[in-house]
């Protein structure tokens, strides 16, 4: 395969935790927890495809005009070089649940670091824990993340 995959993660805050989910079981990178999101379809935005993303596997919908870009990680640890945006999401309707992902789970920054974390997302998580909390400002009080 050739060229570059893009890929797109939101990192959601609530009363200083932070929104993970666990892959399924039989896929790739199965049982790792990672910030979660998916690949960038043709045709979509990196906005418009976490917004897709998290609808299908959390059943939320993504408030997408305060989604903001936040950081991204870069490299081909399988061959295939990825791209991978993460974006800062203030709010969303629903609760996240499990939908098409194996666990949903609200965590401090310094216990996902002790979680079989997808290694694109161990630096943001990191910078986290060091206290970068201020890279994801809590949501408003009364609606959402």
């Amino acid at each position: 395969m050739s060229g570059t995959l893009l890929v797109v993660a939101g990192a959601a805050l609530r009363a200083g935790r932070l929104l993970l989910t666990r892959r399924p079981d039989g896929g790739a990178h199965a049982g790792l927890w990672e910030l979660p999101g998916g690949k960038v379809e043709p045709g979509e935005t990196p906005e418009e495809a976490l917004g897709r993303e998290w609808k299908e596997e959390l059943g939320v919908d993504v408030d997408l005009a305060g989604v903001e870009p936040l950081a991204f990680a870069s490299g081909a640890p399988h061959g295939r070089h990825v791209t991978l945006l993460f974006f800062r999401v203030p709010s969303m309707r629903g609760e996240p649940e499990p939908v098409g992902v194996a666990e949903v789970r609200w965590t401090s920054p310094d216990e996902a670091l002790a979680l079989p974390l997808l290694p694109a997302d161990r630096g943001l998580v990191e910078r986290l824990a060091r206290g970068e909390e201020s890279l994801l400002p809590a949501a408003p009080r009364g609606g959402g993340a």
